[in-house]
């Protein structure tokens, strides 16, 4: 039976036999925990259970692919998780060290129907946590989180015979072949390849060098002490390394990865670091050429050209603003036939018959060489400036604690609903409409914009603006969006702000 956090604590006794787990590390579509204050290993064999459970109760085939990033204690709370798959009769395929996509390509590739990966993943040592699913290339999203949750909790972990255990060789390199094919580049391409000591430094530059690319390393000595900066390429301070990279080096290029790989991020020819959802637009624009009258989702945090920009138009594109959340956006690709799925933090999700569905660091990297390849006149710089000019914040993080969080956002979408209702000037502006398929984005009558919606990671609330007109306006919309936020006490300091 699984015992409240207040009855389990560090350091005691019970610390090493009873399951200790936080329920709030259930998250929308992964499970997060500080380790070992929030879980301990035998919570961790409390989740195989209960995630072994349900896959009997959803009628599952008993079979998994388990795998885990390159922390120094993922390998025991993926050895404690296994545990307890095969004490509920699930046939375990464990394939090692990974990075997330790697484990959502051992389902295709061992044909079996679940997966479980044992990542934090850009979240700063101290974290664990799994991301799972049972639907390739989907991952658990709110009704799956919340069935397990409840399973776990409430000690319904049903214990059955028939577990077994197998470690499968071979899955790395099978993931290099699929993603790299026999693709060579025809023009030269030189790329700062930045992983911050994580677990795609044994993937990444193995990855370019197949294609023919020239590569100038940053930081891709496998370190989990990570040394140099937390691997998150959506953060300012690896950007801003990646910049220093390029300058350095005179690379075409540089390319980052998150701590478990399924995350991009793109830093041009001149130093310049180009959101996630910008990069997004430059590749929507040349696959929208192979692939006319594509429709591509995009997250709520991402810029507005993905419905705006002249070139995707004449191209026939669909443009579907969606849930942020690998979970959602994996869904929402899945339901509606796109092609891709590109989110502001840097998950791309390229589908048939470019790639799998899934989140993929590594494919994108190859995608965006590939791009390079098919524009050899053109530079990464050249195809930014191609596009719209927009001014847009970073992804802002003010703290909120997960216990208050969510009912925090509630009352702030409130607030901003009965702004738009009332007639109220934004920015100086009209309140075209308010989105709030996902918190709310308050958009301008001139297409701008500003976000706020509930980090579903960490105790955060999340904050984006952009303008179509001027920086000043950017700025305008931040002030007025956090004017907003400022009325809730529970709202801590920004990560970073503008």
């Amino acid at each position: 039976m699984t015992k409240p956090l207040a009855e389990v604590t560090p350091n005691t006794w019970s610390f090493l036999r009873d399951a200790m787990i936080k329920p709030t590390g259930f998250r929308e579509y992964d499970a997060r925990w500080k380790y070992p204050d929030e879980i301990n290993l035998p919570g961790m064999t409390a989740l195989g259970l209960g995630l072994g459970t349900q896959m009997h109760k959803r009628g599952i085939e008993p079979v998994i692919a388990v795998g885990n990033d390159y922390r120094d204690y993922s390998l025991s709370i993926k050895n404690a998780l296994i545990l307890g798959l095969m004490q509920a009769g699930v046939q375990v395929k464990d394939i090692g060290p990974a990075v997330s996509p790697m484990a959502y390509f051992a389902q295709f590739h061992l044909d079996v129907p679940a997966v479980a990966m044992v990542t934090a993943s850009h979240n700063p040592n101290g974290w664990t946590g799994v991301k799972m699913g049972f639907d390739r290339p989907l991952t658990h999203g709110p009704d799956e989180m919340a069935e397990l949750r409840d399973i776990v909790l409430n000690g319904e972990g049903v214990p059955r015979p028939g577990g077994s255990y197998e470690f499968v060789d071979g899955v790395k390199e099978a993931y290099i072949d699929d993603l790299v094919g026999d693709f060579k580049m025809t023009r030269p391409l030189k790329v700062v390849c930045a992983t911050g000591n994580g677990t795609a430094a044994a993937f990444a530059p193995e990855v370019f060098e197949r294609m023919g690319v020239e590569v100038v390393d940053s930081h891709n000595r496998l370190d989990y002490t990570f040394p140099n900066y937390n691997p998150n390429p959506e953060a300012m301070e690896m950007l801003h390394d990646m910049s220093a990279s390029v300058k350095a080096s005179g690379a075409d290029m540089a390319l980052g990865f998150d701590g478990d790989g399924d995350r991009c991020g793109v830093v041009d020819d001149e130093g310049e670091e180009i959101f996630a959802d910008k990069v997004g637009v430059i590749m929507a624009r040349d696959l929208s050429k192979l692939y006319p009258n594509a429709t591509f989702v995009a997250d709520v945090k991402s810029t507005g050209l993905f419905a705006s920009d002249p070139e995707l138009q004449a191209n026939g594109v669909t443009a579907d603003y969606w849930k942020t959340g690998h979970s959602h956006m994996k869904r929402r690709v899945k339901e509606i036939g796109a092609l891709a799925g590109f989110e502001k933090s840097g998950h791309y999700f390229l589908a048939e018959p470019v790639g799998r569905g899934y989140d993929c660091g590594m494919r994108v990297a190859v995608e965006i060489c590939k791009l390079m390849d098919r524009n050899p006149d053109k530079s990464m710089s050249d195809l930014r400036k191609a596009l719209p000019k927009t001014w847009s914040t970073p992804t802002m993080s003010p703290y909120a604690a997960d216990t208050e969080k969510y009912d925090i956002l509630a009352r702030l979408v409130d607030r901003l609903v009965a702004k738009h209702e009332a007639g109220e000037a934004f920015a100086g502006r009209a309140i075209k409409e308010v989105v709030t398929v996902n918190g709310a984005r308050v958009i301008l009558d001139n297409g701008s914009w500003g976000l706020v919606r509930a980090s579903s990671n960490t105790p955060n609330l999340v904050v984006v603006c952009e303008s179509s007109e001027s920086e000043a306006e950017m700025r305008a919309i931040f002030a007025d969006i956090d004017a907003v936020i400022r009325t809730e006490p529970g709202v801590g300091d920004y990560d970073q702000t503008i």
